[in-house]
């Protein structure tokens, strides 16, 4: 039994027919999936899905490339929001927020300030937080040393050095891992996540982007998450049993599921 804690289902379902993705992710043994926000405008839709799946979770935030331009108004915008997302007991996160220099730093104090915001936030309501982060892992590391989310998280897409990972590790935070690590290419990463300690990690698609390796091209999808899980485990070189059972604790105690088995 898996977890995706990391997917657009809002973008795959512009792609792909969903209630088949959907279909095909249980018959994958997918249990769980987790839909982050963008920003205010995908908000609602994303809250729908969750409350016409009972296997779609979601979580709100504001993405550092569609971040607003008004900060302390965005702030305000979740603050607002999070009590009635909560009511549902669907909202799971606050998410997916960060930093990203990938373009250039134009917005760098925007982009800290905003998820200093987030996390202040996520604090308040006792959620974890899904984080983004390109080019910007030693500014993430250091914002998060001053404003620590208190009730855990994750790093998602992570492709950093072990470092690094040892560094969100000791702020509480798991490693998500998606498909990059089937590239054998990527051996930075697959060397990382082999040696970092299992109880840290936590799988994700990226769906409908991040494809894995053999699927360039095709459209990526919760149900792919086992693929990923396969990856890992030659990785390890570890028992299935034994890597496929603590992800999946892993996840649900980072998310506090408490209405699946």
């Amino acid at each position: 039994m898996m977890i995706d804690t990391h997917c657009h289902l809002d973008l795959v379902a512009k792609k792909k027919n969903l209630h088949q993705v959907l279909k095909e992710a249980k018959r994958a043994e997918v249990r769980a999936m987790i839909v982050p926000g963008i920003n205010v405008n995908n908000w609602p839709e994303i809250e729908q899905l969750a409350h016409e799946h009972s296997d779609v979770y979601f979580a709100l935030g504001f993405h550092p490339l569609f971040i607003e331009e008004n900060c302390k108004q965005g702030a305000e915008q979740l603050l607002e929001r999070i009590p009635l997302a909560l009511a549902s007991k669907k909202c799971v996160a606050i998410g997916e927020c960060g930093l990203d220099f990938y373009f250039g730093r134009e917005q760098e104090s925007q982009q800290k300030m905003l998820l200093a915001e987030q996390v202040r936030i996520a604090n308040q309501f006792q959620l974890p937080v899904i984080l983004h982060c390109r080019k910007a892992h030693q500014d993430m590391i250091s914002l998060l040393k001053q404003h620590r989310p208190l009730y855990g998280g994750v790093i998602h897409g992570f492709s950093g050095s072990y470092q690094q990972a040892m560094d969100y590790v000791m702020l509480g935070l798991k490693i998500g891992i998606g498909g990059v690590i089937t590239y054998e290419r990527a051996r930075k990463t697959r060397t990382t996540i082999a040696a970092l300690p299992l109880e840290s990690l936590v799988l994700e698609t990226d769906a409908p982007d991040m494809p894995l390796s053999g699927y360039q091209g095709q459209i990526n999808e919760p149900k792919m998450v086992n693929m990923v899980l396969s990856s890992l485990i030659v990785l390890r070189n570890e028992n299935e049993q034994t890597v496929t059972s603590q992800l999946w604790k892993n996840s649900k105690s980072t998310f506090n599921f408490c209405d699946i088995n």
